[in-house]
Parts: structure tokens; C-alpha cells; sequence
């Protein structure tokens, strides 16, 4: 599938317009990612940033409003006086209900004379087609003009296809930015350059030299103030169906011809398809749903899942996911990819874990018996890529033990190091789409999902408790434990 690129205006002025603008994703993320965008000369001049709501506020209440709730999600010493103010001078506030359409004449108004216009829609997905199709009624899309879309994209594959059929009315592929902050994380996109940017790796990359993957993505928090749109959605569609399938694309896919939007997503997308489906036995031998009893998180007591304020009693929601995949291709043949992601677990922790094939024979009987050869790349809260293999202990005798070959990208490079979501903003502005994910992508991703969910509703089982701060269930370890593996943190 090939798009066309998307027009940009060279030295354009910017109109950023942001649906939902006064809630917690825009505080917590794109406000303060414009900003740092902003400090360091990253925005067109001129830009301006339109914060929707609904609120009946003047400007005064407005801004009063920014300056207590944005300045804690920015970094106190990139956030100097000058810099703030200027960036504030940009924000305008506008009242406008979605759901209206002659509201929408008020953002027309606001619009600059031949600016490139972003509508980031902040909101829950209910309102994406809506949106769309009043601002196409008030003459407020051109070609180019962009839209982002928050996950999650729809609770199902019918749902997602309803709403990328809606949006694609008014808006081309090329200018639909859906947007997964992980494809933005510098080690992510590091992921690719470690994987085609050397020679070291490519020849092993693939079965019988790789033994597994484990991919985690884990959460020491629980649902918080979020428990009504989660219980909902639990964990396979909040982060695997997403999060979790997008880094196994990158982790398994084949190089690409280019770096291209379209050359890269061709080929996720293969790995998408390739990826076994589930039936229902498979289901039930190959998955793992647990769900939080209260324990203690960081040295304080956590309340269970079914205790957290706006969770229905007896909830079967799960907040945790463990799985076995298989891709259906000569590379992976036979490797299996473990997934797991989970709320309040031990630790906050994201990670790719390619686990390399044991020796076929070793001259060492007593060395230690865990696997030989590791790499680690580590996405959050710390960015590294870590190397592991056996090495003698200094002395007479050959004892041996794993050592680590470590890259601190921190550490490596001196330039600064924007965060996931400046890094994908200022790729919308430019036009970029690689780290977005095109439609095919998207429906593929719930024509794998899809059945697991259906099988979990045939099963009708209640999710497995596990006690908040720890590792999930203890079937997650057994679903390893069938192929005499480990999760990272056990072995």
C-alpha cells in the first residue's frame, strides 16, 4: 500500500488545534511537549496553539488555569521566565462543544491565512468521526491540513473500521497521523539502527539463533483516576493490541528498502499477518488474564483493583496480560515471543528481551546455568541497550560468569533528549508518518486481537488475582516455565 506525501508548506505558520485541551493528556503531555518544542526553536513562526474546551472561561481564567497545572510536567530549569511567557503568548483558549457543529465557526475564525493546521483530537474516540465531519462542514480541512487520533482506536475490529472509514471522508491516509507515544521513545526508534545500522546482528537475527523475545511493558500504578474508561477496556486493548504489537513489528520485521513511511509500515504490516491466529484451546493454553488484590506499592499499601473508586463490584476486567505468539515466517520459525504487560507490578519497567540460542555444546560443566547470550533494550523509566555474555573470573581456574556490555544512550550522546511526544508532534508538523501507524496496520492489529478476547468470553473464566507489587499471577511464570524458560527478572 503506497500514499502519497503529505503536502508542507515551507515556513507555513502553524495552527495547532487541540480537542480535549484541558484534560489530563494535553496538560500532562502535548502542552508540555510544545513547550520544550518551543523553548528550543522548534515551532514555525508564527504558531499558535488553540486549547479547546468546554469551560465558560475568559483569558484570565485561562491562563491562570495553565500556569498551575502545566509547569510541574516540565522540566523547572528548561522552563525560564522569558521562555515561558512567549510560549504562553501562543495558547488561546476557545469554547467549543464537539458535538456541535456551529460551534466550530469560532475555530475558523481563530485560523491564520494559509497556515498548516494539526486538529490533535485529545478526546475519547467516540467523537473522532464527529469532529471530523464538522470541521470538513465548516470548511476547516485543506490539503494541508493534519489530524492525529489517540488510542485506543476503536474497542473491536468492526469499531475500528467504522471510525477509519468515517475519518477517511474528509481526511487522506497521508494526512491521518494515528499516533502510539512508544514508536516515539528514542530507544524504539534506536531499535531500528541497532538492527540495520550494523552488521553484527543480521546474520543472527532469526531462528535457530534466537531462542525467544520477551517483550514487557509493566506499570508499578494502578488504574487511578482512569478506572472508568479502563474497566471498559483492560489490558489487551489498552496496550497490547497497540503498544506491545508495534514493538514486536520492529522487533521482527524484515529491513525495508528504505526509510519511507510507506517502505517501513509495508513491512509491520507482514509481521502483523504472520502472526499465528489463536483459537479458542489456544487461547485457553497460551494466554494468562489476572487482575490486582490489594498488597503494597512502593512501600505504601495499594488497593486492589476492585477497591479503586469507579470499578464495578465483581469486575472481570483484567489488568494484567501474559501471552505465547508465534509468527508464521522462515525467521521466527519456532521462536516463541512472550508479551506481558500489567498494572501495578513490582516495578515500572519496558523492555525487549531477545534471549539467544544455547550453546550446542559448552567445555565449561560449571558454569552457571542460565542463558549465555542476552540483549536487553530498555525503553523506560532508564534508556539502555545492554549486551550479555560469559566471561572468566579473574584468578587460576575457569570459572565463569555473565558479564554485561552496556550502552547508556544517555550517557553517549550530549545532545538533548526530547521526550516520545515532541519527538512524534514535531513529526506531524514536518509531515512525517514512519512512527504512525498507517490503517492496514491498525485492522491487522484486531484481526489478531480480536480472537483472544472472544476466547476469553467463551472461556468465561475470571482473571487470575496477583498481589499489587509483584510480577503478575504465577501462571505467567508456568506459561514460560512449559518451555523451560524464565521471565528476565526470575532467571
Amino acid at each position: 500500500m503506497t500514499s502519497p506525501a503529505p503536502v508542507t508548506l515551507a515556513d507555513a505558520p502553524l495552527d495547532m488545534v487541540i480537542f480535549g485541551g484541558v484534560g489530563d493528556l494535553s496538560l500532562r503531555k502535548l502542552l508540555p511537549a510544545l513547550f520544550m518544542a518551543h523553548s528550543h526553536g522548534n515551532l514555525p513562526e508564527p504558531s499558535r496553539i488553540h486549547v479547546l474546551g468546554r469551560q465558560a472561561w475568559d483569558e484570565a481564567t485561562f491562563r491562570a488555569f495553565i500556569e498551575d497545572k502545566v509547569p510541574p510536567f516540565i522540566d523547572a530549569a528548561a522552563r525560564t521566565p522569558d521562555a515561558w511567557a512567549r510560549f504562553v503568548a501562543r495558547l488561546s483558549y476557545l469554547m467549543l462543544d464537539a458535538t456541535q457543529c456551529a460551534d466550530f465557526a469560532v475555530l475558523g475564525h481563530a485560523m491564520q491565512p494559509g497556515s498548516t493546521r494539526v486538529h490533535y483530537l485529545a478526546t475519547s474516540p467516540g467523537l473522532f468521526t464527529t469532529i471530523c465531519a464538522h470541521l470538513a462542514s465548516n470548511g476547516l480541512i485543506d490539503p494541508h491540513t493534519r489530524v492525529v487520533l489517540e488510542k485506543p482506536l476503536g474497542h473491536d475490529l468492526a469499531s475500528a473500521r467504522q471510525i477509519n472509514d468515517e475519518v477517511g471522508k474528509h481526511f487522506a491516509e497521508h494526512q491521518i497521523f494515528r499516533i502510539d507515544h512508544y514508536l516515539g521513545k528514542e530507544t524504539v526508534q534506536n531499535l531500528m539502527v541497532l538492527r540495520f545500522g550494523n552488521t553484527i546482528f543480521e546474520p543472527l537475527w532469526r531462528s535457530p539463533f534466537i531462542k525467544s523475545v520477551q517483550i514487557t511493558v509493566a506499570e508499578s500504578v494502578g488504574v487511578g483516576s482512569r478506572a472508568g474508561f479502563y474497566d471498559s477496556t483492560g489490558a489487551l486493548r489498552d496496550m497490547v493490541q497497540n503498544h506491545l504489537l508495534q514493538l514486536l513489528c520492529i522487533v521482527a520485521m524484515e529491513p525495508p528498502v528504505s526509510l519511507d513511511p510507506d517502505a517501513v509500515r509495508d513491512e509491520k504490516l507482514k509481521v502483523l499477518r504472520s502472526l499465528r491466529p489463536m483459537t479458542v484451546s489456544d487461547v485457553a493454553r497460551d494466554t494468562v488474564r489476572g487482575q490486582y488484590t490489594p498488597g503494597a506499592s512502593g512501600g505504601e499499601a495499594a488497593a486492589g483493583y476492585l477497591q479503586e473508586a469507579n470499578v464495578p463490584p465483581g469486575s472481570g476486567t483484567e489488568t494484567f496480560v501474559a501471552l505465547r505468539a508465534h509468527i508464521n515466517n522462515w525467521r521466527w520459525a519456532n521462536v516463541p515471543i512472550f508479551l506481558r504487560t500489567g498494572k501495578r507490578m513490582a516495578e515500572r519497567r519496558s523492555e525487549i528481551v531477545i534471549e539467544f540460542a544455547d550453546l550446542p555444546f559448552t567445555l565449561f560443566p560449571d558454569a552457571p546455568r542460565q542463558p549465555v547470550n542476552r540483549l536487553l533494550i530498555r525503553l523506560q523509566p532508564e534508556e539502555h541497550v545492554q549486551l550479555q555474555m560469559m566471561a572468566k573470573e579473574p584468578g587460576s581456574g575457569m570459572r565463569l560468569r555473565p558479564v554485561s556490555l552496556k550502552l547508556d544512550l544517555e550517557a553517549a550522546f550530549e545532545a538533548r533528549r526530547a521526550e516520545a511526544y515532541e519527538r512524534l508532534l514535531m513529526d506531524v508538523i514536518k509531515g512525517r508518518l514512519t512512527h504512525f501507524m498507517r490503517r492496514d496496520e491498525l485492522e491487522a492489529a484486531w484481526t489478531w486481537v480480536e480472537p483472544i478476547q472472544n476466547g476469553w468470553a467463551t472461556l468465561d473464566e475470571k482473571p487470575r488475582p496477583y498481589t499489587a507489587g509483584t510480577w503478575g499471577p504465577a501462571a505467567s511464570s508456568a506459561l514460560m516455565a512449559r518451555d523451560n524458560m524464565a521471565w528476565v527478572e526470575e532467571a
